[in-house]
């Protein structure tokens, strides 16, 4: 079953500098039949204005994914890390026990826009950690690129859970099929682009909770980017944060 929330079905907040949608609830969105999906439990479409972004504000117990997909994301964390995430980089923060950092958009002119990702950690008050690996779009073209994993194979980053995240870009005849494993669940967000999913038309925003199929096929790509994540079978309420 594939469970289809269309992009305008999202929660909004829109601050001015900051231009953001949230698929789960999140901040003063709140809706109790979107408390996030198994370990999943937050995807933020954020758009940041130049020079802006969010100061220093701790974290913990939470596994933090960054995703950029226009412009450039400026991080610094209290571990010492600082960085500069473009298309195509992936950042991992493990706030375990807690750390402290910020995201501001690096650019003076321009605007950027990135996902947020908040996955639940399998463990609690561990060491925090940061990771960050630049994936070419040539290893996510026409396929669904493993991008961070228990086990943190083939160069994907290694994340304390359960949870499986990968990258695809299909544009035209381009075409992948994703065997789902046995009593497991998966969460599609197509981020950029359209794309069809076992015939399902699918825009930028749209996501979907999958479960109880055998596959997935991505086909008829318009420039889409899509996350895919292959999740536990867990059905969860989430508190509020």
């Amino acid at each position: 079953m594939i469970e289809q929330r269309l992009s305008e079905q999202r929660g909004a907040g829109n601050h001015g500098w900051l231009n953001s949608r949230h698929t789960f609830s999140f901040a003063s969105y709140w809706d109790p039949q979107q408390t996030g999906f198994s370990d999943l439990l937050v995807i933020n479409d954020d758009r940041v204005a130049a020079s802006r972004g969010f100061g220093a504000h701790p974290h913990n117990n939470m596994e933090i994914i960054s995703y950029v997909l226009e412009g450039a994301l400026a991080h610094k964390d209290s571990m010492g890390t600082g960085s500069v995430i473009v298309p195509g980089d992936v950042q991992l923060m493990s706030a375990g026990s807690g750390v402290t950092h910020s995201e501001f958009n690096h650019s003076n002119t321009e605007g950027v826009h990135f996902l947020q990702i908040w996955v639940v950690p399998a463990e609690k008050n561990s060491e925090p950690g940061y990771q960050q690996v630049s994936v070419p779009d040539s290893e996510k073209r026409g396929q669904l690129r493993l991008i961070i994993s228990p086990e943190g194979e083939n160069g994907a980053l290694r994340i304390r859970q359960d949870v499986r995240i990968y990258a695809g870009l299909f544009d035209g005849e381009e075409q992948a099929t994703f065997t789902l494993g046995q009593n497991r669940y998966a969460y599609i967000h197509v981020a950029k682009g359209s794309v069809q999913v076992n015939g399902i038309t699918f825009n930028a925003g749209d996501g979907a909770r999958v479960r109880e199929e055998e596959a997935l096929t991505f086909s008829g790509g318009d420039q889409a980017e899509v996350l895919l994540f292959d999740l536990r079978p867990l059905e969860v309420n989430h508190p509020t944060r």
